[in-house]
């Protein structure tokens, strides 16, 4: 019999298995089908709403907490989602032992964070479970936001599009690994854990056709999601993917490839030839954009649903969705 594996909550191709063989069997409709970061539901205007779990192993990191990941990760959907982040609700499950002390820091980390983006809490809930069921503290959020006027999503991606990435890619689940496994590298790699809502204001604009974050499964398993829902060919080119040093020192000591890295304060963002140069100009002006780089395009001639990747010595190679799982709990 069939069981639930740790890789079922990756991101990569077992999660996207795991939505289209059990949960889309049940839930079906207009809002769900389109499988975007946020569902757009009718309104004047229009609302997206999201939700999201957080589950991260260890609680604290450089960069956040599960309190700051679980306010960024949320208002992140709704601002890759064309969306204006107005209120989040906030459920805890807390396990039986502990410490009030952490759980005020948790919290003060929610409150600060969601000030800082300009969303209120407006809802939340509590529960305890006994010792051994909960691992510390799982949060889950829901965030509700307004559509802006211009709008975005897969569909729009047609031949000759650029794929932008507002960033160094793998920071994030760097460093919750080095966290995790005490880890020292020479250059220290904090979390990107951020709010990217100012960010996307600052170019969000006529031209930018679809967003996303690249958190679990990372930017390899995003670009394919993006690829098929497009029906088009993307590809990457690998000298182009900006990495922090510690970042790429860590990927070849541990063997690990920094596409398939977790990410939770950048986004990519498919923009229009024409409109390129000026999204990346408005993304270098702001803090969370300086390392903003351009790394692909949209392909006429290969076959719809497919992520290549150039790579430094010029040959091509397939990108698949992430196979497995590279670090459990790690948003």
């Amino acid at each position: 019999m069939e069981r639930i594996s740790l890789a079922h909550g990756s991101g990569g191709r077992l999660s996207h298995e795991l939505v289209n063989t059990i949960l889309k069997k049940h839930f079906t409709n207009s809002y769900l089908d389109k499988m975007n970061d946020a569902a757009i539901v009718p309104g004047s205007p229009s609302i997206a709403v999201t939700t999201d779990s957080f589950v991260i192993s260890p609680l604290f990191f450089k960069g956040g907490d599960i309190g700051k990941l679980a306010v960024c990760g949320t208002i992140n959907d709704l601002a890759v989602s064309g969306a204006e982040a107005k209120f989040l609700t906030v459920g805890l499950i807390i396990e039986e032992g502990f410490l009030i002390s952490d759980l005020e820091k948790i919290v003060a980390s929610i409150a600060e964070t969601a000030s800082e983006a300009g969303v209120c809490v407006v809802a939340g809930d509590t529960k305890v479970v006994e010792k051994g069921n909960a691992d510390g503290i799982f949060i889950n959020t829901t965030g509700i936001g307004y559509v802006k006027n211009h709008t975005v999503d897969p569909a729009f991606i047609q031949s000759g599009d650029l794929i932008l990435v507002t960033g160094t890619i793998g920071d994030h689940e760097i460093a919750v690994l080095s966290e995790r496994e005490g880890l020292q590298f020479d250059t220290p790699v904090i979390s990107d854990c951020a709010p990217l809502n100012g960010l996307i204001d600052e170019f969000f604009m006529q031209g930018v056709k679809c967003m996303r974050d690249p958190t679990r499964g990372g930017v390899g398993t995003t670009l394919n999601e993006l690829a098929r829902q497009a029906g088009v060919c993307i590809m990457i080119e690998e000298e182009k993917l900006p990495l922090q040093s510690g970042v790429e020192g860590a990927c070849g000591m541990l063997g690990l490839d920094p596409l398939y890295l977790a990410n939770e304060g950048k986004s990519l963002v498919v923009v229009s030839p024409e409109a390129a140069e000026d999204v990346l100009e408005r993304m270098h002006r702001h803090p969370l954009g300086i390392n903003a780089a351009c790394i692909g395009k949209v392909l006429d001639n290969e076959e719809p649903g497919l992520v290549l990747l150039e790579t430094v010595f010029g040959s091509k190679r397939i990108v698949p969705m992430l196979e497995g799982e590279h670090l459990p709990r790690i948003c």
